[in-house]
């Protein structure tokens, strides 16, 4: 289907390739580490998510790293060549400096394209919760919504998300430097599950930390309780690393069913 501009993003949104295509969403594929090889994230298509989180049960040492200014502008240059503007929304910048490298990129790109237009949007959100919002965007844009307006879309509605998520392995919270050895080590024997969210400056923020996958879930639920639109149908995504017990978590969840049409229950791959 050809489409008036092209919404972009970096491919940091849990969906798979096919989905993204699907969509109409063109994404830069980022870069990652495993033991020390560099591989793409190109949503599966290369290495599928299960070989990835197989992976890391089995102990392999994960990193991710920012795409720079360079790769940015190569990317944005074969865009523009087809002629068509383009909103381009990032990582977090709460999370990853990738948006900033975006935005330096895009400045090279409006002197170079000076009759394109070129928006970036931060969209202070990481994982399913970018994908939700491009998932949201594609259907706007399918409805007949402009670029200036998806923009401005975007700005005026991206607090509006919520994430809540919980892990019930301390590893690479202590890996990522964000806990402490000593907490890791006594959380995993107190089967401490740290419950979090995203802040509205795009940070991931500990709100709690519960004893047991069946209490954070719980606990979890609560705020999604609290935080469910008053609107008789609402997009809910059930995101799991491979993780996923469909007896357990979407019975923690059924309650919901009623208020969500089956084709806005999206389920996804989380994270790196």
């Amino acid at each position: 289907m050809a489409y008036d501009y092209i919404i972009s993003c970096c491919s940091y949104t849990d969906m798979s390739s096919k989905e993204m295509n699907d969509l109409g969403i063109k994404y830069i594929c980022t870069p990652y580490m495993v033991d020390g090889k560099t591989y793409i994230d190109d949503l599966g298509e290369t290495t599928s998510y299960e070989e990835f989180y197989q992976a890391m049960k089995d102990g392999a040492i994960t990193n991710t790293f920012q795409l720079n200014q360079n790769e940015f502008a190569d990317y944005f240059r074969e865009l523009l060549k087809t002629g068509q503007d383009i909103i381009h929304v990032s990582l977090s910048s709460g999370l990853s400096g990738v948006s900033n490298s975006a935005r330096l990129a895009i400045d090279a790109m409006k002197e170079e394209f000076p009759d394109r237009t070129i928006y970036l949007v931060d969209s202070l959100a990481a994982a399913a919760g970018l994908g939700l919002l491009m998932y949201t965007a594609s259907k706007l844009r399918d409805q007949g919504m402009g670029i200036e307006e998806l923009y401005n879309w975007f700005e005026e509605n991206k607090l509006n998300l919520h994430h809540w998520f919980f892990t019930s392995d301390l590893t690479y919270l202590v890996r990522g430097g964000r806990v402490s050895k000593a907490s890791g080590f006594i959380g995993g024997v107190l089967n401490i599950c740290p419950l979090m969210n995203v802040s509205d400056q795009g940070k991931l923020i500990p709100r709690a930390k519960i004893r047991g996958k069946k209490k954070v879930i719980t606990e979890n639920n609560v705020h999604l309780d609290y935080h469910t639109p008053k609107a008789k149908t609402f997009i809910l995504i059930c995101n799991h690393t491979e993780a996923f017990d469909p007896g357990y978590e979407m019975a923690a969840l059924k309650r919901y069913v009623r208020f969500v049409s089956s084709d806005h229950v999206l389920r996804m791959n989380v994270g790196w």
